[in-house]
């Protein structure tokens, strides 16, 4: 069984979400998505465990060895990803019970699609990193999409349709340009492989198909990760969502998009092509600048506070570009650690706002006046989330804010760094004005209890898990250094 752990990772989701449908509503459909998340989550320590010792894993689908056939191919950078988006999973699953029975507008015998559609954006998530395969790539793409639109149209709020099919506008135009990449791709070399792209590419490295399917997959695979300015979709989508949902997309789908544009860059086409030929550094440091700064400012004009959360994760997201741009094992490095912070602070946080709606039903900083007094729990993870997000020491985002700085200096790029230090305290604005009005405004005259345990057990795992890799980062930075390498074919 070990040796089938790549096919697996994506099989059992992929069963399981069928099979949530035949369901009735209740525990049982929640008891069975719990399950097909926990063992994605056991099969992806397994594989980071198994990659780390034993080196590069190829699992060939029906024994059809490569580039014939497709193939899960697993090194340390998808198997690092592996485990950020099946742990987000399981912790989130756990919180959406109650959120699902009690908050969604969804007939109870139709609830059971909701696990159904969750259950198939995991497998679409977990498919895209496992894959070696560049078309396999785009069809995970579309099971994630495609369930992801029908989860946020679920909100409560009737503009959660709008958001929805906003999303559904922008996603499609990024899907479209990545198949045509592909294709572009394929016409040249009549591979689909990773690798064997990789070693047929240098070849047609001159050509305007290769240039042009570059550009494509460039522009197609921004679009989905939110880089500025192709981010108008996002503030809408997280701000209607179910919180659950919100949760769930902030800290996976984002950094599965971000994961595709680094095997696109450093895996098939190199760095060498993608940054001394196509220069693409010089286009994505000064969007990533940008987007870290204009989307800081706006987010300290927010009342909504998942809007305000949004906006910063379109920040959160520029900083994880800018590491890349900087083309070294310490940018990398601060990229797939912050990949791994940012889930676990955004899950902090919007699972934390989602407790607060669950009580007064709106996460608008008007309604949570005084909250922090009566659900003191909630707010108390939700402060180490924003300690986190800001990236104050002994919490996780220190840690990969310290090798953004880091890497920055190394480039001599002084400028960059102390932006970086500057947006920070844009964080600690708006952030702020959340505490604030949460524990120095009067508290609400109607009573307001404290989150139930099934919301506040899982919001407080990943609250305490910033905290214990604040201190403890032989995961969040070693693994992600150890990554960073691989996708720079750098010796460890």
């Amino acid at each position: 069984m070990i040796d089938h752990l790549p096919a697996l990772q994506v099989v059992i989701p992929l069963i399981a979400a069928p099979l949530s449908a035949l369901f009735r509503p209740g525990r049982a459909v929640w008891g069975l998505a719990m399950a097909a998340s926990g063992l994605s989550l056991l099969i992806a320590i397994l594989l980071l465990r198994q990659v780390l010792e034993q080196g590069v894993i190829s699992y060939p689908m029906g024994n059809w060895p490569a580039p014939w056939g497709i193939e899960y191919r697993v090194d340390a950078a998808n198997a690092f990803m592996l485990l950020i988006v099946s742990m987000i999973g399981t912790v989130v699953i756990a919180f959406a019970r109650t959120v699902v029975e009690q908050r969604i507008r969804l007939p109870e015998h139709k609830q059971p699609w909701f696990y159904t559609a969750y259950l198939l954006c995991l497998t679409g998530l977990l498919g895209m990193i496992v894959t070696g395969d560049a078309f396999n790539v785009f069809v995970f793409l579309e099971i994630s999409s495609l369930s992801s639109y029908v989860l946020i149209s679920l909100g409560r709020d009737r503009r959660a349709l709008t958001a929805a099919y906003q999303y559904l506008i922008m996603g499609t135009i990024g899907a479209t340009f990545i198949l045509i990449g592909i294709g572009l791709l394929y016409v040249m070399t009549g591979t689909l492989n990773m690798m064997d792209l990789a070693a047929r590419i240098p070849a047609v490295s001159g050509t305007r198909t290769i240039r042009a399917a570059f550009a494509f997959l460039t522009v197609g695979v921004s679009l989905k990760l939110a880089l500025f300015p192709l981010h108008l979709w996002l503030p809408n989508a997280y701000a209607y969502a179910p919180s659950p949902v919100t949760a769930f997309l902030a800290a996976t789908a984002t950094k599965v998009a971000i994961y595709v544009l680094l095997r696109f860059f450093f895996t098939i086409f190199g760095a060498e092509f993608s940054f001394n030929v196509m220069e693409l550094d010089r286009i994505l440091l000064p969007l990533a600048l940008i987007g870290i700064f204009s989307a800081s400012v706006v987010a300290i004009f927010q009342t909504n506070v998942k809007r305000m959360l949004a906006y910063s994760s379109v920040a959160q997201i520029g900083y994880m570009i800018l590491g890349v741009s900087l083309v070294s094992v310490t940018g990398l490095t601060s990229t797939l650690s912050h990949l791994f912070n940012h889930a676990l602070m955004k899950g902090t946080l919007f699972m934390a706002l989602g407790c607060i709606s669950f009580r007064i039903g709106a996460a608008s900083l008007d309604r949570m006046a005084g909250v922090g007094r009566v659900m003191p729990w909630t707010m108390g993870a939700f402060v180490i989330g924003g300690l986190s997000l800001i990236g104050a020491p002994l919490t996780a985002g220190f840690v990969s804010k310290w090798y953004l700085i880091l890497g920055a200096l190394e480039r001599g790029w002084w400028p960059v760094a102390a932006l970086v230090l500057l947006t920070s305290l844009l964080a600690v604005i708006y952030l702020w004005r959340v505490v604030e009005v949460a524990y120095f405004k009067p508290a609400p005259e109607r009573p307001v209890r404290e989150a139930p345990l099934a919301l506040l057990i899982p919001t407080w795992t990943l609250a305490l898990a910033n905290l214990y890799f604040g201190m403890e980062t032989s995961l969040n930075a070693g693994v992600a250094r150890r990554a960073a390498e691989t996708l720079l074919g750098v010796a460890p």
